[in-house]
């Protein structure tokens, strides 16, 4: 039997040790904002347009927080509160947890997993850069398995 050329753990391996910085090249550094004195409405509005759960709340001095669909059910419909009379500060959460562009897939799946959050803003060198969700970094887990799918049928077919 010939040798794989590759271990079958070496593209989760990989997948694992991507950075953030790979994954935000891949889907884009385009970063969706919302100023802290505008509506829940107008915050769920620009969410549905842009198909994005959370929105990165700045202003001219940077991030500021960070609101989310999870927040608008908790502390707008569950309280009774109107998302048009309700200012997005009020229900956003401040100092959201933040990553580097150099922190890796492994790093921040613990973090969304022990924080117990979805999204996760790019903040490096005091600037923000991005946003990765879960979402982002099991597709980057999936493709890596994917790839070691193919290596292995390309393999088989030439064994």
């Amino acid at each position: 039997m010939k040798p794989l050329g590759f271990s079958l753990g070496e593209a989760s391996k990989r997948a694992i040790a991507d950075t953030v910085q790979s994954i935000l090249e891949n889907k884009g550094y385009d970063v969706v904002s919302i100023a802290p004195t505008a509506t829940v409405y107008e915050a769920i509005a620009e969410m549905a347009r842009r198909e994005v759960g959370a929105l990165v709340v700045v202003t001219a001095r940077g991030l500021l927080g960070i609101v989310s669909e999870r927040d608008y059910a908790r502390k707008v419909i569950l309280q009774g509160r109107s998302s048009k009379e309700t200012l997005v500060q009020e229900i956003m959460t401040p100092s959201p947890v933040t990553v580097r562009l150099s922190d890796t897939v492994d790093e921040c799946l613990r973090i969304v997993t022990e924080k117990r959050i979805r999204h996760l803003p790019v903040v490096d060198e005091g600037e923000l850069r991005g946003m990765i969700s879960i979402g982002d970094l099991v597709k980057t887990i999936i493709s890596a398995q994917s790839y070691t799918i193919d290596q292995l049928h390309t393999y088989i077919g030439t064994a």
